[in-house]
């Protein structure tokens, strides 16, 4: 793998002088009370302003400002005109740009494509504060104000769209955002590397214009230049079969001709075929290889070329063997470098001990920021994911190689978070990251993992040559725990279950110390074919873990329980299938308050077999077997149906759906049957929801909010909700009280009843 240059050997801008900000500005007054005259760079982003490392903006802004940069924040701006994007003046270097840690569009709607009437990233989480597509149109609006000042778009939302992709909103496929949102360059991934590099060129005076050779941008190019070499991705990973080439002196009039012509490419087709292997030109490297993929033309047309597309982008994104991609968009080309070298542990060290205040800016007083409430009491401990989940994102946006900090950074941050964040009682909320326990876990050999291109080290198994131990972390969690002040360390992060029962002692260490009544899993389903369209483990692994952790609940005298989560209407996932999943979850009595339906997000793979009806996780043609898709209203209430067996409320459904697939005999009333015959006139249940799409209205609104998702054993009879034992209580009273009026007797005249009234 190259070698990249450390963020801290960069020679400091000249602006250093001013040292750091408490926040980073966000306001004239507040840069005049730096002494600023300008920024040399403003930050623009949808989510209200945390200075926490675990909010993008401020990770950016802080290690801007540690190469000397001054820069400016305009959080949630009113996008409407330009003003807002004028407030702190014009920066000397550029815009940066991005929609937030969310993706604008998942942050604002439902995975039904409904409304959601909160936004946690915003202060008292209130909805509306950034538009769709956020990332597009505050780009747009910063061209505005100043046209001729360079553009840098970078984010989740910008990482994801940076070629064509299919939009689940629009059920099309939609251009590369670079080519919508008029900046000039884009930046993917975790982008720490190559915003320091940008920042760092436009200081030295090249332009925006030049910069092309930067690992993890993006940008618009007419042509590929003379000295790289380039292949067509068709030729790599063929979509479909090889026509025969015609005869172009058939005469196609001719329908003798045409006949003997037709008859010797048939002979041709069942002859055996000789496969001529090429070799590679001696001066051709990798480094100056690009691969050109599909154009947005054809790829919006024909769904196959869009799986194609997307399964040679993920086979390329290994940062020790990725080649650049090209993408055709009319008369322009989309240019992808390579992904960025990962950080290594001194740089991720550094990132994370810039001088945060770990705090919200001040400007937003007592209203409380729902998804910095989240993370309050957290430290991220690592990045990256080798897990390779096609419903996930986070592979295609950090990457797979695992990227970890030093004990002593973490304990250090906790440290700070004791003495410094207000609140802070000694319970550690978590440590973890995108999973919290693939902390230190790599490849074994360094040359093996730069050449491999597999999607995943765990699917359909654990890579032999993956090292699953989990001692180092066992390590820090022990230090963690034994710090002055620190009571309790929990950990909330995913976790991968079946590199945990890997490493025993790992479970019990967790099981032991680190779990707060219930832990969080995500087995996702427990048939084969939904979970192998999802790249996850099989239901054995779950049972395995599941019985480590009771095992070791009861050696440390602690009632602990296991939440799993599953997911609807996933590609690949018949009805069939959530059948057997509801069979499963009603024998190990499992009941969910609140179900997860697949979301079809940017560029991820089941986003690809969501749109086009192929796997892309092997190779794509158009004689390749169909993947079952869920795209139906009807039949994705019916899968989230099956996880809330349950649920009254799903009973019709259910019995539908049993009556059309032949299983009567699961209709009625006993142990084996999933769903009763009747449907109760007034059943108890209510089922907890969260404020995510419409308003609630009369009783509902007032009714607590339960937990998001619960694995704990079912109530008893007696165990109801606290709203239900009030309302049940005042219906009493009421009933009470209008017996003791019909039993009380009348002033005049019996039978309880009042005189009556003279006409």
């Amino acid at each position: 793998m190259q070698t990249a240059k450390p963020l801290y050997d960069y020679p400091k801008y000249w602006a250093e002088c001013f040292g750091p900000a408490p926040f980073l500005p966000t306001s004239r007054e507040e840069m005049d009370a730096l002494g600023w005259d300008s920024c040399d760079v403003i930050i623009v982003t949808g989510d209200a302003y945390v200075d926490h490392p675990s909010f993008g903006m401020a990770v950016i802004g802080r290690v801007l400002e540690g190469q000397g940069f001054r820069v400016g924040i305009i959080s949630q701006p009113d996008w409407r005109d330009k003003d807002d994007f004028m407030q702190l003046g014009e920066p000397n270097l550029f815009f940066g740009v991005a929609a937030g840690n969310m993706d604008s569009m998942i942050n604002r709607y439902t995975a039904d494509r409904k409304m959601r009437s909160d936004d946690a990233y915003t202060a008292g989480g209130q909805a509306g504060s950034r538009p769709d597509r956020a990332s597009l149109v505050y780009s747009q609006r910063c061209k505005e104000a100043y046209s001729h000042i360079p553009v840098v778009l970078g984010g989740i939302e910008a990482s994801l769209r940076r070629i064509a992709h299919y939009d689940y909103w629009q059920d099309s496929v939609r251009r590369s955002i670079l080519m919508d949102a008029t900046a000039d360059i884009l930046l993917y991934g975790n982008a720490e590397r190559a915003i320091v590099e940008v920042a760092q060129r436009l200081s030295w005076g090249e332009a925006i214009t030049e910069i092309d050779d930067i690992r993890g941008t993006a940008f618009i190019r007419r042509n590929t230049p003379q000295d790289w070499f380039e292949l067509d991705s068709t030729r790599i990973d063929r979509p479909g079969r090889v026509d025969r080439i015609i005869n172009p002196y058939v005469n196609t009039q001719d329908t003798d001709a045409c006949a003997i012509e037709q008859q010797a490419g048939e002979l041709l087709e069942q002859s055996d075929v000789q496969v001529v292997q090429l070799i590679d030109h001696p001066n051709l490297t990798r480094e100056r290889t690009v691969i050109r993929i599909p154009s947005f033309e054809k790829v919006r047309n024909d769904p196959v070329l869009y799986a194609h597309a997307n399964r040679v982008l993920h086979l390329e994104t290994n940062p020790g063997n990725a080649r650049a991609l090209v993408q055709r968009h009319e008369n322009q080309d989309i240019w992808l470098n390579p992904p960025p070298i990962p950080l290594t542990t001194d740089e991720m060290d550094y990132v994370f001990g810039l001088p945060y205040a770990r705090v919200p800016h001040p400007k937003y007083g007592a209203a409380k920021i729902p998804a910095y409430e989240t993370i309050r009491f957290s430290v991220n401990i690592m990045r990256g994911c080798f897990g390779g989940c096609t419903f996930c994102s986070i592979t295609e946006h950090e990457g797979r190689i695992i990227q970890s900090r030093s004990h002593e950074s973490i304990l250090q941050e906790i440290e700070q978070m004791r003495d410094k964040v207000p609140g802070f009682t000694g319970v550690v909320s978590d440590l973890g990251g995108p999973t919290a326990n693939m902390y230190r876990l790599a490849c074994k050999s360094k040359e093996i993992e730069e050449v491999c291109r597999k999607p995943s080290c765990v699917f359909p198994g654990i890579c032999p040559n993956l090292n699953t131990d989990h001692s180092s972390l066992i390590e820090l969690y022990r230090k963690a725990r034994e710090l002055p002040g620190v009571k309790k360390v929990l950990i909330a992060s995913g976790l991968r279950y079946d590199l945990a029962v890997e490493h025993p002692e790992y479970v019990r260490e967790l099981v032991t110390h680190h779990v707060g009544g219930y832990l969080k899993i995500a087995p996702e389903h427990t048939e084969e074919g939904p979970l192998e369209h999802m790249m996850k483990p099989g239901i054995g692994s779950y049972e395995r873990f599941r019985k480590m952790f009771e095992q070791f609940s009861k050696e440390a005298g602690k009632e602990q329980y296991l939440i799993p989560y599953f997911i609807a209407a996933h590609p690949g996932t018949t009805d069939k299938d959530m059948l057997s999943l509801a069979l499963w979850l009603k024998s190990n009595n499992f009941r969910a308050d609140q179900v997860q339906a697949f979301y079809p997000s940017p560029m991820a793979t089941a986003t690809a077999m969501y749109h086009s009806g192929k796997n892309p996780l092997r190779k794509v043609t158009y004689k390749s077997p169909a993947t079952e898709i869920v795209k139906s209203e009807e039949q994705r209430r019916l899968h989230k149906a099956f996880l809330r067996y349950h649920d009254p409320k799903s009973w019709p459904l259910i019995r539908e759906a049993l009556l059309r697939m032949g299983r009567a005999d699961l209709i009625g009333a006993g142990k084996n049957k999933l769903v009763p015959a009747q449907q109760p006139q007034n059943d108890g249940y209510r089922s907890a929801r969260r404020k995510n799409s419409t308003p609630a209205k009369g009783k509902q609104a007032a009714r607590p909010l339960l937990t998001q998702h619960t694995g704990i054993p079912p109530r008893a009879k007696d165990d109801k909700p606290s709203w239900h034992k009030r309302e049940e209580a005042k219906a009493a009273a009421e009933a009470k009280l209008r017996a003791e009026r019909r039993q009380k007797p009348a002033a005049k005249g019996g039978k309880g009843r009042p005189p009556a009234k003279p006409r």
